[in-house]
């Protein structure tokens, strides 16, 4: 074998007998075990497994990011055959970011808000390649043309808060590809983008990765965009790897019954059938089997007066100069929208970031005031409720459990709170409430006394139903509620809603970007996009027959669990959701719409989607 085959196949990353610990209460406790893996050039492996699997602890391990004193790595990580277990934190200042680069989840904590993104991008090129700064900024305009950011000649002096999740995804990537690393590691770098944005950055990933030969180490728990990237998967429990092989082999010939566990876990387009919404099948973790759901009967109460109608509401935010405080332009978040809602039915409504749908959820709950429109509950307009009764009529449930729920409670009275503060019961019996609620949502009464960090994330969020149902509302708003939970977390959260749905005939405003998911829980879906409707209809007349050009590119975007799609590249415009910002004296056009089926009305569009 010549020199050069031989160095081919020599891996860029090779991780033996990873063992990984950490210290609590005086003892070291395992979290990754006896992990094996090779990475070789322009090759991309997905770690996958659910939250506590020990994905990101090895990304972290290799990275050296581990804090000292508190954390034990044993074994050996080499990187093109360097050791770096051991290595000095000077050595390791001189690797990262520059042989090695690391794309975390959230680029917002990640980004240093007070810089702008292109001394962020031009940092690591100074420090790593000694250039001048003005030599800096010249590559830095190429880094962001190279990573598909419009504009980048007058983006480079912006600063993050000032680009969307997705373009600040792009910087991120821009930071990590700087000084051409041979490994690449991607933490989830997409599970809170749109999927559009999504479906970009996997694509932008590949084109790099092509380009550059790197090698990838990409973390997901989302089975879809592991078909759509990864040449080689290792599946990860409980700090143990599992199962390894080729991706398509994983896929079509999964051994243990955990990995066919997550695989059936994975929300499909097209598996929901015809008619109302559908439970997701629920797998036994442990044994692969799966686990019964009881048949769901419909409930929608379309006789009576709609549970909600909004009709021409709009919503605008004002911006004004720091100096004269005169108002320069509106931010029209909100555009002349209507739809209605019957008691027991869910209207699923989805579209990018920034397109209005969470401005909409709070325009509801009254946690902002409409510009104008009507907001009508049971017939009543929303106006006419002093602010304890709205809230007894609308709750909202949020993205992340974590934020909404105050440290310093109890579970038992986070829960028990509304009913204290609105005088409905007294302290004892409002926690009576509390522990009887919990076990409304599948939790027990025993784990009131619990405080909200002793639960995992998909617990977390079933207290925050619980809270939501506490005043007994007939609607309830859920701004992004799964799309942060692990796949079997988010099917077992999303029957638990539809199951209380049929018990209460709860309406559910479900406010996602997972059109997979969406599909599931829907009765109606209403597409928005920038700040307008732009189509609603019955779910099966939008999925099977969308009619406007972005409700199908929404839905083309959708990264399916098969792998035979891996090497596909699909064309996006490399722009952003246009901006809502408009001049103070801009007036909104009239807009037309036509029924194309029974309850199926498009937006007529014009040139821009030609």
């Amino acid at each position: 074998m010549t020199e050069t085959a031989e160095t081919s196949r020599t891996p860029v990353v090779s991780i033996r007998n990873l063992k990984v610990s950490f210290l609590r209460g005086g003892t070291f406790h395992t979290v990754v075990r006896d992990l094996n893996l090779d990475i070789h050039a322009g090759e991309t492996l997905a770690i996958v497994g659910e939250s506590g699997s020990g994905k990101s602890v090895t990304a972290l391990s290799v990275m050296q990011l581990l804090p000292d004193g508190t954390s034990r790595i044993e074994g050996s990580v080499r990187l093109n055959g360097e050791e770096l277990i051991g290595a000095s934190p000077a050595r390791m200042r001189e690797i990262r970011g520059d042989r090695v680069a690391m794309i975390f989840q959230e680029p917002m904590t990640s980004l240093n808000p007070v810089l702008t993104v292109g001394e962020q991008i031009a940092e690591s090129l100074i420090a790593h390649r000694g250039i001048s700064k003005r030599e800096a900024r010249a590559e830095t305009l190429k880094l962001m043309e190279k990573v598909r950011i419009p504009a980048a000649t007058t983006r480079i002096d912006d600063y993050p808060h000032q680009f969307s999740g997705g373009m600040r995804q792009r910087v991120m990537i821009a930071i990590a590809l700087a000084c051409r690393p041979a490994l690449l590691i991607a933490d989830e770098p997409t599970t809170a983008l749109d999927v559009t944005i999504q479906a970009q950055i996997l694509d932008l990933i590949k084109t790099l990765q092509e380009e550059e030969g790197t090698a990838v180490l990409f973390i997901t728990h989302d089975m879809g965009v592991v078909a759509e990237i990864a040449d080689r998967t290792l599946v990860m429990f409980r700090g143990d790897p599992i199962e390894t092989g080729a991706t398509p082999d994983i896929f079509a010939h999964p051994e243990k019954p955990y990995t066919r566990a997550l695989l059936s876990a994975v929300p499909e387009l097209g598996s929901a059938g015809e008619g109302g919404p559908r439970p997701f099948p629920v797998i036994d973790m442990e044994t692969g089997k799966p686990l019964p759901v009881p048949p769901r009967r419909d409930t929608v109460d379309t006789s009576a007066t709609p549970l909600l109608e909004v009709k021409n509401l709009s919503a605008r935010f004002e911006i004004r100069s720091p100096y004269t405080r005169m108002v320069q332009a509106r931010v029209h978040a909100v555009e002349d929208i209507s739809f209605s809602l019957a008691r027991g039915e869910t209207l699923a409504l989805v579209g990018e970031s920034g397109c209005g749908k969470s401005t909409t959820g709070r325009l509801l709950a009254g946690l902002n005031k409409p510009h104008s429109g009507s907001i009508r509950i049971h017939g009543t307009d929303v106006g006419a409720f002093a602010r304890a009764d709205l809230a007894r009529r609308v709750q909202m449930i949020f993205q992340d459990p974590f934020a909404s729920l105050n440290p310093r409670l109890t579970v038992e009275n986070a829960i028990a709170e509304p009913l204290l503060i609105h005088g409905l019961e007294s302290p004892k019996r409002a926690r009576k409430l509390a522990r009887d609620l919990l076990g409304e949502v599948g939790l027990s009464g025993e784990m009131g006394s619990r405080y909200p960090h002793e639960f995992s994330g998909g617990q977390r969020q079933r207290i925050c139903i619980a809270r939501a149902l506490a005043l007994e509302p007939g609607l309830i708003v859920a701004d992004e509620a799964v799309s942060a939970l692990d796949v079997s977390v988010k099917a077992q959260v999303v029957n638990l809603m539809l199951d209380l749905q049929e018990r209460l005939r709860l309406g559910f405003l479900f406010i996602s970007h997972d059109m997979a998911v969406v599909e599931r829980i829907s009765h109606r879906i209403a597409v928005m996009y920038l700040g307008e409707i732009v189509e609603t209809g019955p779910r099966e007349a939008v999925f099977a027959h969308p009619q406007h050009p972005y409700t199908r590119r929404l839905l083309s975007a959708v990264p399916l669990p098969d792998p035979s799609r891996r090497r596909l590249k699909r064309q996006f415009a490399d722009t952003e959701l246009r901006s809502p910002v408009r001049d103070r004296h801009f007036t909104p056009p009239a807009r037309e719409y036509r029924e194309v089926s029974p309850g199926h009305v498009v937006q007529v569009w014009g040139e821009e989607w030609a």
